[in-house]
Protein backbone atom coordinates (compact mmCIF):
# COMPACT_ATOMS: atom_id res chain seq x y z
CA UNK A 1 0.00 0.00 0.00
CA UNK A 2 1.00 3.09 -1.12
CA UNK A 3 0.66 6.12 1.38
CA UNK A 4 -0.69 9.58 0.13
CA UNK A 5 2.61 11.79 0.59
CA UNK A 6 4.45 9.59 -2.06
CA UNK A 7 1.94 9.06 -4.00
CA UNK A 8 1.79 12.97 -4.49
CA UNK A 9 5.31 12.60 -5.03
CA UNK A 10 4.86 10.34 -8.00
CA UNK A 11 1.60 12.44 -9.02
CA UNK A 12 3.57 15.50 -9.66
CA UNK A 13 6.93 13.83 -10.94
CA UNK A 14 4.58 12.45 -13.99
CA UNK A 15 2.86 15.57 -14.55
CA UNK A 16 6.22 17.02 -15.12
CA UNK A 17 7.18 14.26 -17.50
CA UNK A 18 4.19 15.00 -19.14
CA UNK A 19 4.34 18.52 -19.58
CA UNK A 20 1.62 19.28 -17.25
CA UNK A 21 1.26 22.34 -15.32
CA UNK A 22 -0.73 22.11 -12.13
CA UNK A 23 -3.41 24.43 -13.95
CA UNK A 24 -4.42 22.05 -16.99
CA UNK A 25 -4.22 19.29 -15.11
CA UNK A 26 -7.01 20.71 -12.84
CA UNK A 27 -8.93 22.04 -16.25
CA UNK A 28 -8.81 17.97 -17.23
CA UNK A 29 -9.86 16.88 -13.87
CA UNK A 30 -12.51 20.47 -13.81
CA UNK A 31 -11.59 21.26 -10.55
CA UNK A 32 -10.69 24.51 -8.95
CA UNK A 33 -6.32 25.04 -9.51
CA UNK A 34 -5.74 25.14 -5.00
CA UNK A 35 -7.92 21.86 -4.99
CA UNK A 36 -6.35 20.43 -7.30
CA UNK A 37 -2.84 20.67 -5.96
CA UNK A 38 -4.03 19.83 -2.37
CA UNK A 39 -5.85 17.00 -3.01
CA UNK A 40 -3.05 15.32 -5.48
CA UNK A 41 -0.25 16.27 -3.10
CA UNK A 42 -2.37 14.26 -0.10
CA UNK A 43 -4.39 16.61 1.92
CA UNK A 44 -7.78 15.51 0.16
CA UNK A 45 -9.67 12.31 -0.54
CA UNK A 46 -10.16 12.59 -4.07
CA UNK A 47 -13.67 10.66 -5.60
CA UNK A 48 -12.67 7.75 -7.17
CA UNK A 49 -14.06 9.18 -10.53
CA UNK A 50 -11.44 11.56 -10.56
CA UNK A 51 -8.91 9.11 -9.44
CA UNK A 52 -9.19 7.42 -12.43
CA UNK A 53 -8.95 10.44 -15.03
CA UNK A 54 -6.03 10.91 -12.94
CA UNK A 55 -4.52 7.62 -13.00
CA UNK A 56 -5.41 7.66 -16.87
CA UNK A 57 -4.06 10.93 -17.53
CA UNK A 58 -0.50 10.45 -15.91
CA UNK A 59 -0.17 6.65 -17.01
CA UNK A 60 -0.21 5.87 -13.32
CA UNK A 61 -0.58 2.69 -11.53
CA UNK A 62 -4.06 1.51 -9.55
CA UNK A 63 -2.29 1.85 -6.10
CA UNK A 64 -2.17 5.42 -6.82
CA UNK A 65 -5.62 5.85 -7.66
CA UNK A 66 -6.45 4.13 -4.25
CA UNK A 67 -3.95 6.44 -2.09
CA UNK A 68 -5.69 9.24 -3.63
CA UNK A 69 -9.55 7.85 -2.55
CA UNK A 70 -8.10 7.24 0.89
CA UNK A 71 -8.90 9.73 3.99
CA UNK A 72 -5.99 12.19 4.28
CA UNK A 73 -3.71 12.70 7.62
CA UNK A 74 -3.88 16.47 7.17
CA UNK A 75 -0.45 17.55 8.86
CA UNK A 76 2.06 18.49 6.91
CA UNK A 77 6.13 17.41 6.95
CA UNK A 78 7.45 18.90 9.94
CA UNK A 79 10.04 21.03 8.58
CA UNK A 80 7.65 22.73 6.09
CA UNK A 81 6.98 26.22 7.71
CA UNK A 82 11.60 26.31 6.50
CA UNK A 83 10.36 26.29 3.50
CA UNK A 84 10.45 30.45 1.83
CA UNK A 85 7.21 30.51 0.52
CA UNK A 86 5.47 28.51 3.53
CA UNK A 87 7.58 30.55 5.99
CA UNK A 88 5.86 34.02 4.12
CA UNK A 89 2.54 32.86 5.29
CA UNK A 90 3.83 32.52 8.91
CA UNK A 91 5.08 36.13 8.45
CA UNK A 92 2.09 37.26 7.03
CA UNK A 93 -0.39 36.08 9.71
CA UNK A 94 2.22 36.60 12.80
CA UNK A 95 2.38 40.55 11.25
CA UNK A 96 -1.54 40.11 10.09
CA UNK A 97 -3.37 37.82 12.27
CA UNK A 98 -4.66 40.72 14.79
CA UNK A 99 -5.72 43.01 12.12
CA UNK A 100 -7.56 40.36 10.39
CA UNK A 101 -9.07 38.78 13.68
CA UNK A 102 -10.48 41.79 14.35
CA UNK A 103 -11.66 43.60 11.13
CA UNK A 104 -13.51 40.34 10.55
CA UNK A 105 -15.24 40.28 14.35
CA UNK A 106 -15.59 44.15 13.74
CA UNK A 107 -17.89 42.87 10.11
CA UNK A 108 -19.30 39.74 10.95
CA UNK A 109 -19.50 39.45 15.10
CA UNK A 110 -18.07 36.80 17.12
CA UNK A 111 -16.37 33.80 15.21
CA UNK A 112 -14.44 32.45 12.97
CA UNK A 113 -13.64 32.04 9.05
CA UNK A 114 -14.29 28.61 7.88
CA UNK A 115 -11.15 26.75 6.56
CA UNK A 116 -13.11 23.42 5.54
CA UNK A 117 -16.35 25.68 3.99
CA UNK A 118 -13.85 27.73 2.17
CA UNK A 119 -12.11 28.20 -1.41
CA UNK A 120 -8.65 28.96 -2.12
CA UNK A 121 -7.37 30.97 -5.44
CA UNK A 122 -4.26 32.11 -6.55
CA UNK A 123 -3.60 34.75 -9.76
CA UNK A 124 -1.36 36.82 -10.86
CA UNK A 125 -0.92 41.29 -10.69
CA UNK A 126 0.65 43.62 -12.53
CA UNK A 127 2.26 46.51 -10.59
CA UNK A 128 5.31 48.58 -11.91
CA UNK A 129 7.14 47.40 -9.17
CA UNK A 130 6.92 43.67 -10.37
CA UNK A 131 4.41 41.19 -11.07
CA UNK A 132 1.95 40.93 -7.66
CA UNK A 133 1.20 37.41 -6.45
CA UNK A 134 -2.80 37.45 -5.09
CA UNK A 135 -4.07 34.83 -2.88
CA UNK A 136 -8.01 34.63 -2.59
CA UNK A 137 -9.24 32.74 0.59
CA UNK A 138 -13.15 32.69 0.50
CA UNK A 139 -14.31 31.02 3.69
CA UNK A 140 -17.52 30.44 5.41
CA UNK A 141 -18.26 32.75 8.68
CA UNK A 142 -19.25 30.80 11.52
CA UNK A 143 -20.31 32.61 14.59
CA UNK A 144 -19.79 31.44 18.15
CA UNK A 145 -22.82 29.53 19.83
CA UNK A 146 -22.97 27.83 22.61
CA UNK A 147 -24.94 24.21 22.48
CA UNK A 148 -25.88 22.61 25.48
CA UNK A 149 -25.96 19.00 24.17
CA UNK A 150 -29.43 16.72 24.99
CA UNK A 151 -29.71 14.41 27.23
Amino acid sequence: MIDKHTAGLVIDEARQDRGLTWNRLAEIIERPPVWTVSALLGMHPVPQAIADVVRDELGLDEDIAKALTRQPVRIGPTDISADPTIYRFHELIAVYGAALKALIHEEFGDGIMSAINCSVAVDRGTHPDGDRVRVTIDGKFLPYAWNASEG
